[in-house]
């Protein structure tokens, strides 16, 4: 996993509440065995509305999108973070997110910021009235403000999953911080278990 860097960018306003995972990417799509790829699939269905944002091409390759409470809700397929992030995301800004969808998308590192829904509200008509205006997603000061500087706000993080995400460690890098401690621990393992040493 890449380290995270501050995000600087147009944010797409997904004006909805409640977006499930199902929409973010349909069940017909997760039968890809790869990671990626999944990102020309996203929001398939509302894709058919000639007016949806995604279909607007001032978006395209939007780095940031400023969306509705409760995103992230249904089912818990890691798919959906995945297509979020092969869509070109590298933030979401939202006044709640599903637990589980926010998890998933910390393990890939995609930053999942949460904002008062005054402020989402602003940001989206912000955004659909100035399609040109960018935001900067600051992880390090965890702050989000116009890239004029004209409004800024500041938000909350676990530390642990900002730790991970500004030092690129998903749960193998975390597990290969160990390394040593791993190889001691296998030279003292009685040979009566399988060892979980890596074959040469």
């Amino acid at each position: 996993m890449k380290k995270y860097e501050t995000v600087t960018g147009r944010a797409i306003p997904m004006n909805r509440a409640d977006v499930d995972t199902d929409q973010i990417i349909s069940k017909e799509f997760l039968k890809r065995i790869e990671r990626t790829g999944f990102g020309p699939f996203a929001f398939d269905d509302w894709k058919n509305d000639p007016d949806f944002v995604l279909n607007n091409p001032e978006f395209k390759g939007a780095p940031i999108m400023v969306t509705g409470p409760n995103f992230g809700c249904g089912s818990s397929r890691e798919h959906a973070p995945w297509a979020l992030e092969d869509l070109g995301l590298k933030a979401i800004i939202a006044p709640s997110f599903a637990d589980i969808f926010r998890n998933n998308c910390a393990k890939i590192g995609l930053l999942t910021v949460v904002l008062p829904q005054a402020d989402c509200d602003y940001l989206i008509s912000r955004s659909e009235e100035l399609n040109s205006a960018e935001l900067v997603v600051d992880l390090a000061t965890q702050t989000v403000s116009t890239r004029d500087g004209s409004w800024t706000r500041s938000f909350q993080i676990d530390p642990f999953v900002k730790d991970c995400l500004l030092n690129g460690l998903d749960e193998i890098g975390l597990t290969l911080k160990a390394a040593d401690e791993i190889a001691s621990f296998e030279t003292k393992r009685s040979p009566l278990y399988p060892s979980t040493a890596a074959l040469a």
